[in-house]
C-alpha cells in the first residue's frame, strides 16, 4: 500500500482503535493511543477492572509526565474524551485497529479471537500483545492470520519508544506497513523481526532475570547488589530484579514456562525461588512485595 493511502487508512485520528484488556499495559496503551488523537474503545469484560481503568490511565499520565519530558502537553481531559470505557463489544465492528492485550493465556486468547471474529470488520488489523506465545500460533485462531502481527509493547508504555513487532509466518508486507505505520503514528519505534517463542526481547530479558534470581538464591549477593552491579556496571536503567517486581514475578515464571516448553532446552528452567515467591504471593509491586517492598 503506498504511503499515501496508508496515511489515509491508519493515519488520520478519526480512525476508531479498539483494545481488547484494561489491565495496566491495556490502560497505559489506551493512554499512548489516545494522546495521539485517535478516538479508543478500552474493553474488558470484567466491570471492576473496567471501573478502575480510568484512575489507572490518570496514574499512568502522571508517572509519563513525570519521566517522559513534553508528555503533559496534550491535556489529560483531552485524552479521557478520546477513550470509551465498556464490558461489551459494542463499537469493535467499526475499529480500523485491534489491539488484543489479555491476560498471557492462550486459551483466553482464543477465546477473545472466537468472539472477536464474529464482530470485526474484516479488514480490521490485529496487534497481538504477547510476551512469548507465538505470534504464528495465535494468528491460527484468527479468520485471515494475513491481517495479524504481533506487536510486543515495553512497560511503562508511555515512556518507552522501541516497540517489538513480530511477523507471523502468514503476516502479508501490507500487514506489516500499515502496523508500522500506525506505531510510528504514535510517535514509536518499531522493530520488525521475524516469529519464534520469547522472541528478542524476552529470550534475552528473562534468561537475565531468571540467573539474577539464582543468584540471589545461592546467596552470592542480594537483589540490591545485583541490580547496582547492573545499573553501575553496564548502565542499565534498571535492574534485572527491579524489573522483575515491574512485570509482575507471577508473569515472569509463567513466561519462563512457555519459554521452556517451546524450546525444552534447560537454560530456561525457572529458578525456585522465583516459583517460591509466586505461591507466597510475594509477585512484585502489584501485591507490594517481591525482590523489594512497595
Amino acid at each position: 500500500m503506498p504511503p499515501d493511502q496508508q496515511e489515509e487508512r491508519l493515519g488520520m485520528h478519526n480512525q476508531l482503535i479498539a483494545i481488547i484488556g484494561a489491565g495496566v499495559m491495556g490502560c497505559a496503551t489506551a493512554l499512548d493511543v489516545a494522546r495521539a488523537g485517535y478516538r479508543v474503545i478500552l474493553q474488558d469484560h470484567s466491570e471492576s477492572v473496567i471501573l478502575q481503568a480510568p484512575d489507572v490511565i490518570r496514574r499512568e499520565y502522571r508517572s509519563a509526565c513525570f519521566l517522559k519530558q513534553g508528555y503533559g502537553e496534550v491535556p489529560l481531559d483531552i485524552i479521557m474524551d478520546r477513550i470509551s470505557f465498556q464490558i461489551q463489544d459494542e463499537g469493535v465492528e467499526e475499529a480500523n485497529v485491534i489491539i488484543e492485550n489479555v491476560t498471557e493465556n492462550i486459551e483466553s486468547k482464543k477465546e477473545v479471537y472466537a468472539r472477536l471474529s464474529q464482530k470485526a470488520r474484516p479488514d480490521a488489523l490485529y496487534a497481538l500483545n504477547t510476551s512469548c506465545i507465538s505470534v504464528t500460533k495465535l494468528a491460527s485462531f484468527l479468520p485471515d492470520p494475513r491481517r495479524a502481527i504481533g506487536v510486543h509493547l515495553m512497560n511503562p508504555v508511555p515512556v518507552k519508544s522501541m516497540v517489538e513487532v513480530i511477523k507471523g509466518h502468514h503476516t502479508t508486507p501490507e500487514t506489516e506497513q500499515e502496523m508500522v505505520a500506525f506505531l510510528e503514528s504514535l510517535g514509536k519505534n518499531p522493530v520488525v523481526i521475524e516469529d519464534l517463542p520469547g522472541f528478542v526481547s524476552n529470550r534475552l530479558s528473562h534468561l537475565l532475570m531468571n540467573e539474577a534470581a539464582f543468584i540471589v538464591q545461592d546467596g552470592i549477593a542480594t537483589a540490591e547488589q545485583v541490580d547496582a552491579i547492573m545499573k553501575k556496571g553496564f548502565s542499565y536503567q534498571m535492574g534485572p530484579l527491579e524489573t522483575a517486581d515491574l512485570i509482575g514475578l507471577d508473569t515472569v515464571v509463567h513466561s519462563l514456562k512457555v519459554l521452556y516448553d517451546s524450546y525444552q532446552d534447560p537454560k530456561f528452567r525457572c529458578c525456585p525461588l522465583l516459583q517460591k515467591m509466586v505461591d507466597a504471593g510475594h509477585w512484585g509491586r502489584k501485591t507490594g512485595q517481591g525482590f523489594y517492598a512497595y
